[in-house]
C-alpha cells in the first residue's frame, strides 16, 4: 500500500461525506483536473487503501433490522484463524480487534430473531472462541 499524501487524504475525506460525488465535483473541490481525481481513485483502489464505496442507510429506514454487538474472547494464539472464519459470515457487518477482557468485537445485523439465534450459535461453535457476550442494540441516540 502506498503512503497517502494530503491530496489522497482530502479525497478520502470528501468521499466519506459523499461517496457518490461525481468526478467533476471532486475535481472542483480539490482544485485539480478530473483526470487527476480518476488516477488517484484508481491508485487508491488498486493499492487497497480504498476498499470500495458503500451506502449509508438512515437508522429508521430499516425498522425491522436486528442489530447487536458481540464481544468475543479467543483462546491463545488462534485469533487469526477465528478472524478468518468470522469474516466469512455476512451477518457480521464489522469486526474489530480490541484490548481488555475481550479480544474481538463484532457488529451483527440480521432480519429476524431466528437468524440472530442461528448467527450466535455459528459464532460460538468456532474453534478458538472461549467466551462471548452479546447485546442487542435497541435504539440509536
Amino acid at each position: 500500500m502506498h503512503k497517502l499524501d494530503s491530496l489522497d487524504q482530502e479525497l478520502i475525506a470528501i468521499l466519506r461525506k459523499d461517496g457518490r460525488a461525481p468526478l467533476s465535483k471532486l475535481a472542483d473541490i480539490l482544485d485539480v483536473s478530473r483526470g487527476t481525481v480518476q488516477n488517484r481513485l484508481d491508485r487508491l483502489l488498486d493499492s487497497g487503501a480504498l476498499l470500495g464505496f458503500t451506502v449509508r442507510v438512515r437508522e429508521d429506514s430499516e425498522p425491522n433490522l436486528i442489530k447487536a454487538i458481540m464481544s468475543i474472547e479467543v483462546m491463545g494464539k488462534s485469533t487469526t484463524q477465528v478472524i478468518q472464519k468470522l469474516r466469512g459470515m455476512p451477518e457480521l457487518v464489522k469486526l474489530h480487534t480490541t484490548n481488555g477482557k475481550w479480544d474481538l468485537v463484532a457488529e451483527i445485523q440480521v432480519t429476524s430473531l431466528q437468524e440472530f439465534d442461528i448467527s450466535l450459535r455459528k459464532v460460538r461453535s468456532i474453534d478458538g472462541i472461549t467466551n462471548s457476550e452479546t447485546s442487542l442494540l435497541l435504539s440509536s441516540v
